[in-house]
């Protein structure tokens, strides 16, 4: 997204199973190369990713402009 993703909209590049499109892509922005994954993060494993959700929508609020 050019000028940037506001908090709350989905990455334009995230398929219906909210996969990247470019993931592993030179056009891949730096800021979601440099996320790392962690147990804070992601949670349990058994959550189904909804823990991890939440957490980076935390992460969108928190920063929102």
């Amino acid at each position: 997204m050019p000028h940037g993703k506001p908090a709350g909209v989905p990455c334009i590049q995230l398929d219906e199973n909210l996969g990247c499109r470019i993931f592993g892509q030179p056009e891949r922005p730096a800021v979601c190369g440099g996320l790392r994954p962690s147990l804070e993060m992601c949670g349990a494993k058994e959550d189904d990713g909804v823990h991890a959700m939440h957490y980076l929508d935390s992460l969108e609020r928190a920063t929102a402009a």
